[in-house]
C-alpha cells in the first residue's frame, strides 16, 4: 500500500514540478539536440521519395528507442534532426542506430542507392544541444529550411 502512494506521489510531482521534462527511472531531464548529418560526398540523393521514407524510419526508429522527434526536415543533400534523447542513452547511440538502419533500409528499397554512393552516410555529424537559442527559434529554422 505504501509503495502505491509513493508512486502516486512520485507521479504527482512529476507532473507538477517537473513540466517539461521527462524522467526514467533515475534521472530527470530535458536533453535536446539539434542534429545535422549528410549522405556521403553531400550528394543530392534525398529525393523522389527517398525524404518521405526516411522521415517516417527516422520517427519509427527514435520512438523505439525511446527519444522524441519534435522536428525533422530533409533536404536532398542533408537532414535536420531536432530531437530530445534520454541521457543515459545518448545522442551518440541513437544517432548511430538511426543512421545505420536508415542506410541499409534505403539502400534495400532505392537501388539506385546502392550504385551512386559506397555507403549512404558519412561517419560523421554535427550535434548541439538546444539551450542557449530558444526552442521555438530552432524548431522555426529547421521547419522553414525547405524555404531557403
Amino acid at each position: 500500500m505504501l509503495a502505491i502512494f509513493l508512486r502516486a506521489m512520485y507521479n504527482w510531482l512529476v507532473g507538477h514540478r517537473f513540466e517539461g521534462f521527462k524522467t526514467n527511472r533515475n534521472v530527470v531531464y530535458s536533453c535536446k539536440y539539434h542534429v545535422v548529418w549528410c549522405p556521403k560526398y553531400r550528394r543530392p540523393v534525398l529525393a523522389g521519395g527517398v525524404d518521405v521514407r526516411l522521415k517516417e524510419l527516422i520517427h519509427t526508429i527514435a520512438s523505439a528507442l525511446g527519444a522524441e522527434v519534435i522536428e525533422l526536415e530533409v533536404m536532398p543533400d542533408h537532414v535536420h534532426l531536432l530531437v530530445e534523447v534520454d541521457p543515459q542513452f545518448g545522442i551518440h547511440r541513437l544517432i548511430k542506430r538511426i543512421k545505420g538502419k536508415t542506410s541499409r533500409a534505403l539502400r534495400e528499397e532505392f537501388p539506385h542507392l546502392r550504385r551512386r554512393l559506397p555507403t549512404l552516410w558519412t561517419n560523421s555529424y554535427f550535434v548541439a544541444t538546444v539551450g542557449g537559442a530558444p526552442l521555438e527559434v530552432v524548431k522555426r529554422y529547421i521547419e522553414f529550411q525547405r524555404k531557403v
